[in-house]
């Protein structure tokens, strides 16, 4: 949030804009602009990106990133981590066509690549994410259009976000592990979706570990 204050008020600054000309481009009061640059209110990301769509500058970009523990054991960086921090990661077509329903993942083409500073310790992949089955009423959610960052190295432990996909079928499904009473399940964030019996049928292609956006 400083960061943003301290960008715009430069762009203003460079542009010689008030915050009521601002105020007047995004029709909405001075006072609404001043108590975000003065820190008395937080926008939320569509408002912040709304000012710096006024003042000429590029959106933001925002990342939920759904860390995993490095393999080793130590506190070393890895070299190719300190040396290279980002990777490039393809956006998948899984190999295969997969047919897409509401609230499952789409197929992609090949040739297509994302860069990430996660460094997946099996072959990783992106997907975007189509339909609301993962869109939560309040808490960590992830809407259409995310990127999902899929790394299947990483064990599917109950409480972290898979894609999975059941035996016969082409479809491609992205859904939170959770265990009750010993069963354990495949749920969406969004109540409105139920949730599926996990069995040992069902495979599980890869965990979540990262999800972007751009707004």
């Amino acid at each position: 949030m400083d960061k943003w204050i301290e960008l715009v008020k430069a762009k203003m600054s460079e542009l010689k804009i008030t915050q009521e000309i601002l105020a007047e481009r995004l029709g909405m009061s001075q006072g609404g602009i001043g108590h975000w640059l003065n820190k008395r209110r937080e926008p939320g990301i569509e408002d912040m990106n709304r000012v710096l769509g006024a003042l000429g500058l590029e959106f933001l970009e925002v990342a939920l990133v759904i860390r995993e523990p490095l393999a080793s054991t130590d506190d070393e960086v890895p070299l190719t981590q300190k040396y290279n921090p980002y990777f490039r990661y393809p956006v998948s077509d899984w190999r295969e066509p997969v047919e897409v329903r509401d609230g499952e993942v789409p197929a992609y083409g090949k040739g297509h690549f994302e860069l990430s500073d996660y460094h997946a310790r099996g072959p990783a992949f992106w997907l975007r994410v189509a339909g609301d089955a993962m869109t939560a009423p309040n808490g960590m959610s992830i809407p259409e259009g995310m990127l999902i960052l899929v790394d299947p190295a990483v064990d599917a432990e109950p409480g972290k976000l898979v894609i999975a996909q059941w035996p016969g079928s082409a479809e491609a499904t992205f859904r939170k592990l959770i265990e009750e009473g010993g069963q354990r399940y495949l749920v969406p964030l969004n109540p409105t979706y139920p949730k599926a019996l996990y069995t040992e049928e069902c495979r599980i292609i890869g965990v979540v570990v990262q999800a972007t956006a751009r707004f």
